[in-house]
């Protein structure tokens, strides 16, 4: 145990941000660096060693939350950074990006708040790198079996990596000109800056991973070629096709979908653009959706120079403190959340719906009508006489995703059977209909967390070993069937 006392003695602590209108000139990392190290010892001393350890049930990956705060909390980097990796291949995407179920479940937090597992997380990765901790790690031999891995998101690049160190020669296909998935392009830089994902890739090309990007299997290589050119495949796609709002003036200009605007705030970040072709500008802009994706909008927004920002949610304002009844400890609990992007600023609306948009003579969108909505014998039901209407110039759809692309014919032509979610549907060892096909991720599971993404690559990465080399020592975290700690 780090501390016997140190829950008693040290209050939670978190990250510091820096000043709103410091941030809002850039797109760096929201928090101060290096304002973490000097109070994360103690932060992690708070761990209680607790004789059964909820935070592993909370986080799908099995993380080894009381062995590495107790390094942490002596300061003992290397050992850390090992038991960190043992059960996450990218902690410095997890430790940044993941809302910490993990923390929910502390056991700390049933009468305190919990420990900062989160900020622990990311110190020692963060610390791993600077020391030289970090290395690839090469496999002793080739077993002469190939795996193609489609997308390169975190469920296909923990896959690539697992089945790469079993000693298999992976390709990761990627459709986009650079490899990360939605963590390149639908996470903002100033939630993520895009170097932890380089430097990460350099060190599984190191390995031996091969990217090959700019291709879309389905469309520029067939699903049946790849198939034919590889032992096993690995589709970690994604859930991408995002929710629509089927209402009249849906086609003015200037209403899109969320991941057609903010991948191309990023472009910018990496030189692709020198202004973005959609941006926020001077304009009043609308995000539909309170989920991460809509923040996601609000704080791009901010940064573009946006006259205003309103996030509109239909469901209503979550509480401010977690529900013993409804949500009891240690399920994760959906509360009210004030993200960096909501603390720059902006108004946030709940109980609303989207009737229609209304736009100017030459087909833009300049106004928003929207009506307030209660629940009526279970049913979402508007209510007379709230109608109005607010200004919006920009609006972007981040209502979530229904399931993977199959405008593509990946599906199709593979002959993959779906779920009744309308998801790819996998047996125990995450293959589907079609021998030597697994999928892994969101395409397989549907929308959901990036921990959960990272533990489906690792768990899909077991069963393509056992079915190339008829058994395997890879880790496996979670079944298929498995799902989060809620009520």
């Amino acid at each position: 145990m780090a501390d016997p006392k140190g829950f008693l003695n040290h209050g939670r602590e978190v990250a510091k941000t820096r000043p709103v209108d410091v941030r809002l000139k850039d797109w760096n990392e929201v928090y101060v660096p290096g304002s973490l190290l000097p109070i994360i010892s103690k932060q992690a001393s708070r761990c209680m060693d607790c004789g059964i350890p909820f935070c592993h049930n909370g986080c799908p990956l099995g993380n080894l939350i009381p062995e590495w705060n107790d390094y942490a909390y002596r300061e003992d980097w290397g050992a850390a950074s090992e038991r960190l990796h043992a059960t996450n291949n990218f902690p410095e995407f997890t430790g940044r990006l993941c809302p910490a179920p993990c923390e929910s479940a502390c056991v700390l937090g049933i009468n305190q708040p919990a420990v900062t597992i989160k900020n622990v997380e990311v110190s020692i990765i963060d610390k791993a790198w600077e020391t030289g901790d970090v290395a690839p790690q090469i496999p002793e031999r080739l077993s002469g079996k190939t795996v193609a891995v489609i997308g390169s998101g975190p469920a296909g690049l923990a896959a690539a990596q697992q089945l790469t160190r079993a000693g298999h020669t992976v390709a990761v296909y990627e459709r986009a000109d650079r490899v990360g998935g939605l963590l390149r392009y639908g996470i903002p830089e100033f939630k993520m800056e895009k170097r932890h994902i380089n430097r990460r890739i350099e060190q599984m090309r190191a390995e031996g991973t091969r990217f090959r990007t700019g291709i879309e299997i389905g469309r520029d290589l067939k699903a049946t070629d790849l198939k034919k050119r590889y032992d096993a495949v690995v589709i970690a796609a994604g859930a991408t096709t995002a929710r629509d709002l089927p209402v009249p003036g849906r086609e003015l200009k200037g209403v899109y979908q969320a991941m057609e605007y903010l991948p191309l705030a990023n472009k910018v970040q990496e030189g692709d653009f020198v202004a973005p072709p959609i941006s926020a500008e001077g304009k009043h802009v609308v995000v539909i959706g309170g989920g991460d994706t809509g923040a996601d909008c609000v704080g791009t927004a901010h940064r573009q120079g946006a006259a205003s920002v309103t996030q509109l949610e239909i469901m209503p304002r979550p509480n401010d403190e977690r529900n013993p009844v409804s949500q009891p400890w240690p399920t994760f609990p959906m509360l009210y959340k004030v993200t960096s992007a909501h603390e720059e600023g902006g108004e946030r609306v709940y109980s609303v719906s989207t009737t229609h948009f209304e736009g100017d003579e030459d087909g833009n969108v300049q106004w928003l009508h929207l009506t307030e909505v209660e629940f009526v014998e279970g049913k979402l039901t508007q209510k007379p006489g709230t109608e109005r209407k607010i200004p919006a110039q920009l609006v972007t759809l981040a209502m979530g995703f229904t399931g993977t692309d199959r405008e593509n014919g990946l599906v199709d032509q593979f002959g993959l059977e779906l779920d009744e979610r309308g998801n790819i549907a996998r047996d125990a060892d995450f293959q589907t209909n079609v021998p030597g096909v697994f999928v892994a991720g969101d395409a397989g599971r549907g929308q959901s967390l990036i921990v959960w993404a990272i533990a489906e690559g690792r768990s899909a990465a077991r069963g393509v070993d056992r079915f190339l080399a008829g058994a395997s020592d890879l880790p496996a975290p979670i079944r298929p069937t498995d799902r989060a700690l809620m009520v």
